[in-house]
């Protein structure tokens, strides 16, 4: 009846990330969500650029959420790598 395995239980679909380094004037954010469509589909919608700025905006179409969350958690990685944190 449930999907108790689903890895959206224990994972975020909503994550803000800041890098903020004063000695090279850096001050950026990379923003992940995800959000379902009108047709039954998941969206990971990603925004970056310097904090105060409008920045930029990427939408993703994804299958399920799952597939969703996977690519979240995995740019995530990805960023935490480079210096972002939460």
């Amino acid at each position: 009846m449930f999907d108790t395995g689903s890895q959206r239980d224990v994972s975020p679909t909503d994550l803000h990330l800041q890098r903020i380094d004063h000695a090279c004037n850096m001050r950026r954010y990379y923003r992940m969500s995800i959000h379902r469509d009108l047709f039954g589909q998941a969206s990971l919608v990603r925004e970056w650029g310097r904090i105060g700025s409008r920045g930029r905006m990427l939408v993703e179409t994804h299958p399920d959420e799952d597939l969703a969350l996977t690519a979240l958690l995995k740019l995530a990685q990805a960023k935490q790598r480079k210096g972002y944190a939460q």
